[in-house]
């Protein structure tokens, strides 16, 4: 049944797209993909019809339930029933909103993911955020990662446009595998579209977050970009692939600058959150990987608190790393160590080498405490953090660690719209 479904849905989608010929921005790789699909819809909203991949419909299902415009029925085969007959209408009757624009994230788990996808949908415009060790477990090596996620970019033809992040190499090696014009972003001096200058003002005071700004050139044109509800490189690095997309249609870089301004990152993604007893929450649960977590972790460090506050790390195990495993892990607990923070909370069995690795690094034992299960942390964390407290909360998706986000944030009535995997389909598994 499943096959059968795959497959339907697989010829439905290929037909819309061949009916409607939307542009098609494609979005793959390690870290950042949702994010920057998000700023990318940000940007062109205001003069398209655009539709964004909801949620991480990024595979064989997802991605032609972005296309068709349409919700997962999960197990309700009559629900499915009525997906292919939505596609039918949408093929029978031409529907004048259909989107213009396609921005759709594809997901990599396994060798050849990606050559199936863009079967279903040609890319006109590819994006290339990264290249990890997210998913290594079934490739071996980032060698194969890299081809892997090169198959997006070898699919665009010479009209199109290739978008690679210039600040990681993997990546940036791809441009002489493309047809197409290329364009690339990133902070280090070499990008087409680089950003310069940057401030950060989430340490000011009472960790008041007015987000940051810096200067963004491109063709010797310099002009302010400031996004006032984010905290991260990794949100400018979305923000500046989006500015890639919306120059190749054409869009004023004013403009498009302006539009960023009021961009908030996706649930789960580095957002702060208002904790129990006046503390403050950096809600990264979305996912985790080495790289990732360092990345978030050298944020927590940045951040100035006031006196006799604490800055706690809570950190889960890290799936699909295969023999990266015990590595991964360990480098993020160096990361720990040199991060200078007050409390590290491991939670599950691979994350023991979060603890070997801080450990190797010089953090003490004082400061280290390990959980089987996150069920555990909440009640601890509860008795043991004070007013003015700081927490980064991280681990692989299938850890749940918004569970425990939801038990220690301020507002928990508002879950639903501040946390990730909040529907119905995740709270019952």
């Amino acid at each position: 049944m499943r096959q059968l479904i795959k497959l339907k849905l697989k010829i439905l989608a290929r037909l819309i797209v061949k009916r409607y010929q939307p542009t098609i921005v494609a979005v793959t790789g390690s870290i950042g993909k949702t994010s920057a699909k998000a700023a990318i819809g940000r940007v062109l909203r205001d003069k398209f019809r655009v539709r964004v991949s909801p949620q991480n419909y990024n595979n064989e299902f997802g991605l032609p339930l972005s296309i068709i415009g349409a919700v997962s029925p999960g197990h309700n085969w009559l629900g499915w029933v009525r997906v292919c007959w939505r596609a039918v209408g949408l093929l029978l009757f031409k529907d004048p909103t259909y989107p213009q624009v396609l921005v759709l994230e594809m997901g990599v788990d396994r060798p050849g993911d990606l050559a199936y996808l863009v079967k279903i949908a040609p890319p006109d415009v590819a994006l290339v955020t990264n290249v990890s060790h997210s998913h290594i477990e079934y490739f071996g090596s980032l060698d194969d990662i890299q081809t892997e996620k090169q198959t997006l970019v070898e699919q665009v033809n010479n009209k199109g446009l290739v978008i690679l992040n210039y600040d990681n190499e993997a990546t940036r090696e791809m441009a002489s595998a493309s047809r197409a014009r290329v364009l690339t972003y990133g902070l280090r001096t070499g990008a087409d579209l680089q950003a310069q200058d940057l401030v950060f003002n989430f340490t000011k005071g009472n960790y008041e977050l007015a987000g940051l700004h810096c200067k963004l050139g491109y063709n010797g044109v310099t002009v302010p970009l400031f996004m006032d509800n984010v905290m991260t490189e990794g949100a400018l690095y979305a923000a500046l692939a989006a500015t890639a997309v919306g120059l190749h249609f054409q869009l004023n870089l004013v403009d498009i600058v302006g539009s960023l301004r009021d961009f908030v990152l996706p649930p789960g993604r580095m957002n702060v959150l208002p904790g129990i007893k006046h503390t403050f929450i950096i809600d990264d649960t979305y996912n985790s990987s080495p790289e990732a977590a360092a990345a978030a972790l050298d944020i927590l460090g940045r951040i100035k608190i006031e006196t006799g506050a604490h800055k706690y790390a809570i950190l889960g195990e890290m799936l699909e790393l295969g023999v990266y495993t015990e590595t991964g892990h360990r480098a993020v607990g160096e990361q720990v160590a040199k991060s200078g923070i007050d409390g590290l909370i491991a939670v599950g069995e691979k994350a023991r080498d979060i603890i070997r690795g801080a450990t190797e690094a010089g953090l003490a034992d004082d400061f280290i405490f390990y959980f089987d299960k996150p069920q555990e942390v909440g009640k601890f964390l509860s008795n043991r953090i004070k007013a003015g407290d700081i927490i980064l909360i991280k681990a692989s998706a299938a850890v749940r660690l918004e569970r425990l986000v939801k038990e220690i944030m301020a507002e928990p009535d508002r879950a639903a719209q501040l946390l990730v995997r909040q529907e119905a389909e995740w709270q019952d598994r």
